[in-house]
């Protein structure tokens, strides 16, 4: 037989849930997995959130039932010939007959199947006497569903879009908010975007090339992969099938795929998220795909979110960088922190805070984990429902005459990056010029006498005075005469120091803004007697010098510029 189904499917229903009687004791079967029910605002007609691509294919060709016209009697059509030895025309035009009337009993079930086997429960397969209890957990799975839909659809803020072309959120739902961007609904659920030219999609994923496991947790799995026609690689998230979520909904639930489908919501909504609040430091969304492997679009749970590719962030090497360094990572959190506090969703609080949770991009700090982000404010009647707990302090926020707490999603956040971020990585090392300002900054993140309006404008202030050298007012003028100046010339076999922090682990390399300050930390060494300023810059534009005790000969270089002390050039000529 053509498909799947054989004489021994039609005649002994070796697995029949449901029989459908043909004749003589012929039956045939089907086993069809279908959508959970009960879930508000989907379709009901073509396509199901739930339900897996293959439910939404023709029958036929999903290897249950064969065709019409690819059935065979089989052992039945063998027990009419048994019946029957030597019959004429008249009974052989009889079995063509029956066999008419079987295939047109055939095509009336599998239309039937086609037209109600979406609302079948895959649950209808199980012994009878667990109906019940199967029952029951769909029902919880699909409350559990449920909720994790409600979590999404305030992020669903107005857009312009398709006009819910698919009709896939449900005319209850339309009428419901008319304002709500069906496009990106249709787009989470089941893939049917209309992908920007410049927007990866399942096609993408084709041909990837899998590198390593970037991280792993309860919910997802982050691996980075090279694909095909690209230069960089890039991250793919994931649902963690071996994860601790998916491990426990199995066991709660019972239901693998209806349990893929509830962990995949943490990536929808991520997907979501990074869509809704797009900024330098948010990791860019590159694509996505709403199906399994090879693009097929719409497989329940099988989402698949294409980030660009970053570094996990490294707090033990970020305290031996250098503090231009570690106040980029501040200042760039500070800026995402004011986004966030006035983005396109309202003021949105990082509930899972942690340098884990980011990433660094050429060297800029990109937030990378959105799913436990959240927009929602705090109701409250008195002040005493609006109070930030943590290890060891408690806030009390006041609460606003519409009763919600003023500001606590912005207060939390700046709590949280002064305790995870700017207490290990802003004071040390900082330029003495600046260390007044730095102290400022934690007295008012420490103690929430700050907002975060205030935090930027005091981080971009240091930011203008270190890049412009301003803080270096108080050095004299005169610092410099002390050293002789070669122009376009280098250094070989040189006589390295380290310093602490360097950019070098080889030898002593540090940022300065002019040569009067490098003069000024080549006085400050006891180790130095020279120093090579060079085209390189970092990121807020000061150059790099290149501290040492002491070097063989001068080198030809048109980009560099020697500076010995002048002690030292005496010394060379006596000798």
């Amino acid at each position: 037989m053509t498909a799947a189904v054989n004489s021994a499917t039609l005649c002994d229903n070796a697995r029949s849930s449901s029989p459908a009687k043909l004749s003589g004791g012929c039956k045939v079967t089907s086993q069809q997995d279908t959508p959970l029910e009960g879930v508000p605002g989907e379709v009901e007609t073509r396509s199901r959130s739930f339900l897996p691509a293959e439910s939404q294919e023709p029958f036929h060709l999903r290897g249950r039932l064969p065709p019409p016209a690819a059935v065979r009697l089989g052992s039945c059509s063998r027990a009419i010939r048994g019946k029957m030895p030597g019959m004429g025309n008249s009974l052989r035009a009889a079995a063509l007959l029956a066999f008419v009337v079987l295939s047109v009993l055939v095509t009336l079930l599998i239309s039937s199947v086609q037209q109600f086997g979406a609302r079948i429960s895959h649950f209808s397969t199980a012994p009878s006497g667990d109906d019940e209890e199967l029952a029951s957990l769909r029902e919880a799975l699909i409350h559990q569903l449920n909720e994790r839909r409600k979590e999404i659809i305030p992020l669903l803020s107005p857009g312009v879009g398709d006009d819910d072309e698919n009709g896939l959120l449900g005319e209850s739902f339309s009428q419901r908010d008319s304002t709500l961007d069906y496009s990106l609904w249709n787009e989470i659920t089941v893939g049917s975007r209309k992908a920007h030219l410049d927007e990866m999609g399942c096609d993408s994923l084709a041909d990837m090339q899998a590198v390593e496991i970037l991280g792993s947790g309860y919910t997802k799995l982050v691996v980075k992969v090279n694909l095909a026609g690209e230069s960089e690689p890039v991250a793919l998230k994931l649902v963690n099938e071996q994860g601790i979520d998916m491990g426990k909904c199995v066991e709660d639930f019972k239901d693998p795929r209806g349990c893929r489908e509830l962990v995949s919501f943490k990536l929808r909504k991520e997907m979501v998220l990074l869509q809704r609040l797009q900024h330098p430091n948010v990791i860019k969304l590159k694509g996505h795909c709403a199906g399994g492997p090879g693009g097929r679009e719409g497989e329940a749970g099988r989402v698949t979110v294409i980030l660009e590719q970053g570094n996990p962030l490294q707090m033990i090497q970020l305290l031996q960088s250098p503090w231009e360094d570690r106040f980029r990572v501040c200042l760039d959190l500070v800026r995402l922190l004011h986004f966030l506090s006035q983005s396109p969703l309202g003021s949105v609080a990082l509930l899972d805070f942690q340098p884990r949770q980011f990433v660094t991009v050429s060297g800029s700090l990109k937030l990378t984990d959105l799913d436990d982000a959240s927009a929602e404010e705090t109701t409250c009647h008195t002040d005493a429902d609006c109070t930030l707990q943590f290890p060891h302090r408690n806030f009390t926020l006041p609460c606003s005459a519409r009763g919600v707490c003023e500001g606590l999603n912005e207060k939390r956040n700046i709590y949280n990056a002064y305790r995870y971020f700017f207490t290990y990585l802003l004071p040390h090392q900082a330029p003495p010029g600046l260390t007044h300002l730095v102290d400022r900054i934690m007295n008012a993140t420490g103690e929430l006498k700050a907002d975060i309006n205030q935090t930027l404008e005091a981080f971009e202030h240091i930011l203008l005075l270190y890049k412009s050298g301003l803080h270096l007012e108080n050095l004299p003028p005169s610092i410099i005469r002390d050293y002789t100046v070669m122009r376009g010339m280098g250094t070989s076999g040189n006589v390295e120091y380290r310093c602490w922090p360097s950019y070098s682990q080889q030898g002593c390399v540090l940022s300065v803004h002019s040569a009067r300050e490098a003069a000024y930390i080549c006085n400050s060494h006891s180790q130095c007697n020279s120093f090579t300023l060079t085209g390189q810059k970092t990121w807020t534009g000061r150059l790099l010098a290149s501290f040492r005790s002491g070097f063989s000969h001068l080198v030809p270089d048109g980009t560099s510029e020697v500076y010995v002390k002048k002690t030292k050039v005496v010394e060379k000529s006596s000798a």
